[in-house]
């Protein structure tokens, strides 16, 4: 079973209308991707749209990553190590966005935007001005200019949501591995 976006001691985000006042409308070649980002229940969820997102505009993949949840400084979303299979998210500003988050989409997009950068680095944009870039052409080919997804992926989170800046913190002195994840590509000999 693939790990929920809920934390331990957390409840999930009630279920809210799937779209958000001022989206507007999904284009209908990524009404697929809209409908998974918005329906999405854990990492693995959120996960397979990006891995689509990112094949459909780039016509890449990569198999076999994991997640890992840390206790990061709250300037840093995510990381994946440089040769590795690990991508590793802040748990303590997916714990604050998850409160402050006005609806399961912009939560979902949220982790969509952290995931897709930490992706394309595991593909080998290695640059992080390139691969921000990146993620923001594959979200918006993907889901269209007016998606939620595509402006958070255009913007700068910490801009956006200035609360991200007071997020409990650490120095990724813990790491908690997160089960079922990437089961598209690791189903097969992952259990």
């Amino acid at each position: 079973m693939s790990a929920p976006l809920a934390f331990v001691g957390m409840t999930r985000l009630p279920r809210l209308p799937s779209r958000t006042p001022g989206e507007g409308p999904a284009p209908s070649g990524s009404r697929l991707l809209n409908e998974g980002l918005v329906s999405a229940k854990t990492f693995d969820e959120v996960f397979h749209v990006v891995r689509q997102a990112v094949r459909q505009v780039l016509g890449r993949e990569r198999p076999g990553l994991g997640l890992a949840l840390s206790d990061l400084p709250p300037g840093v979303g995510a990381y994946w190590p440089v040769t590795g299979n690990l991508i590793v998210l802040n748990d303590g500003l997916l714990k604050v966005m998850r409160r402050m988050a006005t609806s399961p989409l912009e939560f979902n997009a949220f982790i969509y935007v952290l995931l897709a950068h930490e992706y394309l680095h595991a593909l080998g944009y290695l640059d992080e001005t390139a691969v921000r870039e990146v993620t923001a052409r594959v979200t918006r080919e993907a889901f269209g200019k007016d998606h939620l997804a595509t402006s958070l992926a255009e913007g700068d989170l910490w801009q956006r949501y200035p609360f991200l800046r007071f997020a409990p913190g650490g120095r990724g002195e813990r790491l908690t591995l997160v089960r079922g994840f990437d089961r598209d590509t690791t189903s097969g000999y992952i259990r």
